[in-house]
């Protein structure tokens, strides 16, 4: 996947990256950005680490461009302009201003149905295993609170009264 261009400049346009053409609705450019991260997210592809790495970003900065409508608006009348004269080659070209846009934005999705069926069925059988074993040891008799049996043993062991401490003002008496 080449890098993305300016959108003044020849090259791939965000719609390219995407693979969807420049009328495509919200659904489906949320479609094909999740159907091409899963090709090129560095996780699950089979690219080199950096390559996968840049495509994947490049995914990300073109699905957050033309997911928020205004700046999808703004890029597409930068895509119509034609593009500016090119300085001479004494003069340094000024890099593009930030935008907003120029950062990843995290694409947080909402649980799906089958998703929030799962929860649901790890909590219910969460309460069901306490209950059934609270339900279970009260059958039997069996003490909630039990003191170990190595208790008695050790309270036997224990001295009547606790060694004079360097911290304490016991050694500092005349």
């Amino acid at each position: 996947m080449p890098p993305t261009q300016n959108p003044s400049a020849p090259g791939p346009t965000h719609y390219d990256l995407l693979e969807v053409e420049s009328t495509a609705s919200v659904s489906e450019l949320r479609q094909a950005f999740r159907q091409l991260s899963k090709r090129y997210h560095p996780d699950t592809t089979s690219l080199p680490q950096a390559q996968a790495q840049e495509s994947f970003r490049q995914l990300q900065q073109a699905y957050a461009v033309l997911s928020d409508p205004i700046s999808r608006n703004r890029y597409d009348s930068q895509l119509l302009q034609p593009p500016g004269p090119i300085p001479p080659s004494g003069v340094p070209a000024q890099p593009p201003p930030r935008t907003s846009t120029s950062r990843p934005v995290a694409v947080r999705r909402a649980l799906s149905g089958g998703e929030w069926f799962a929860l649901l069925l790890l909590g219910l059988a969460l309460v069901l295993s306490l209950v059934l074993g609270l339900g279970v040891a009260w059958a039997r008799g069996a003490a909630f609170v039990r003191t170990p049996s190595w208790w008695p043993e050790a309270v036997a062991a224990a001295p009547d009264s606790p060694p004079d401490s360097p911290f304490t003002d016991a050694h500092l008496a005349p």
